[in-house]
């Protein structure tokens, strides 16, 4: 049977996401990660700490952060801590960040596929909890240690471009497909896992995206999906047809909110990457994709607060929980 997971952004105060986590937990969810979105949301760490005090089972970590917004070693320390508060229950999640996180502090991503790479490694090494020696472009230790490190803490990657998933399926204990092009989705898994293996790795994959079962749902996927087809790869917004003009009209429209850029998302750019229809179809598309790729993790991120108990239960009923 698929892991189930969730998602949370922590959009509302730090304590309704508390209750989010602890409801998922009571739910079946095995695994919560907490988007890192900088000033657009609530702390991730201050987070996911409050959910460590408040649950008992449920696994924790960054959904996802990246190598710029802190200093690497300031979140491999942070992950360290939330492991030994948790009991072992924590993960590190890493990307290389996206637009709702970096534009609104002036931050772009300089060679993110290195600055990942350093942050993975980094992380490795500190998590060993042996002196550390470490010498890249973004980050350098000198014989640093965290005394108090798990070094079997698992390093999970979400990523869509080429480059940054065979860094995941080569480096990482799993890899997070994050609302993939779906016509892409079997054959972006299959590579993950035989690059994997060329490298002597076997990554897990978790596979995420959101469940579309009516009108207010749909609102909620295309105010996500802004920054999400913003960032996609080129080929991709070539499929779905959309240009360099839509793309730019909906990145000018971002900075009046999600919602304003959500009303230029048209359905036809939306549909590819979600599941959608009633609950029982949902079902059993997930269930059609989960047995074809052999998919470890269903991720369902949860991304409106008035809504968010009925989109994990939602999610409850589709994976059968």
């Amino acid at each position: 049977m698929v892991q189930a997971a969730v998602n949370l952004i922590p959009e509302a105060p730090v304590a309704s996401i508390v209750e989010l986590a602890q409801h998922a937990e009571q739910r079946g969810f095995e695994r919560c990660w907490v988007y890192d979105e900088g000033l657009a949301a609530r702390d991730v760490y201050v987070t996911l700490t409050a959910i460590a005090v408040a649950t008992n089972t449920i696994r924790l970590g960054p959904g996802i952060t990246n190598p710029y917004t802190r200093h690497m070693t300031s979140t491999i320390g942070a992950i360290a801590a939330l492991d030994e508060l948790s009991g072992g229950r924590a993960f590190l999640g890493v990307g290389a960040g996206g637009s709702m996180t970096l534009d609104p502090i002036g931050l772009s991503r300089p060679k993110p596929v290195r600055a990942v790479r350093e942050l993975i490694e980094a992380s490795r090494a500190l998590f060993s909890s042996d002196p550390a020696e470490y010498f890249g472009e973004f980050v350098e230790i000198h014989g640093a240690a965290l005394d108090y490190a798990r070094p079997s803490t698992e390093i999970w990657l979400a990523g869509r471009g080429p480059r940054m998933l065979e860094l995941g399926a080569k480096q990482c204990d799993g890899v997070m497909m994050d609302v993939i092009y779906k016509p892409l989705l079997a054959e972006t898994i299959e590579r993950v896992r035989r690059l994997g293996h060329e490298a002597g790795n076997a990554p897990k994959i978790s596979y995420s995206t959101m469940l579309v079962t009516d009108d207010r749902s749909m609102t909620i996927a295309k105010n996500h999906m802004t920054y999400r087809l913003i960032d996609s790869p080129p080929d991709v917004k070539e499929s779905i047809g959309l240009d360099d003009e839509d793309a730019g009209r909906l990145r000018a429209a971002m900075s009046g909110g999600l919602e304003a850029a959500g009303e230029l998302v048209r359905d036809k750019w939306v549909l590819p990457f979600v599941i959608s229809g009633t609950i029982d179809e949902c079902a059993n598309e997930l269930s059609m994709i989960v047995e074809r790729d052999a998919i470890d993790e269903f991720l369902v991120p949860v991304l409106d607060q008035e809504s968010s108990d009925r989109t994990i239960d939602i999610a409850a009923q589709v994976l059968g929980l």
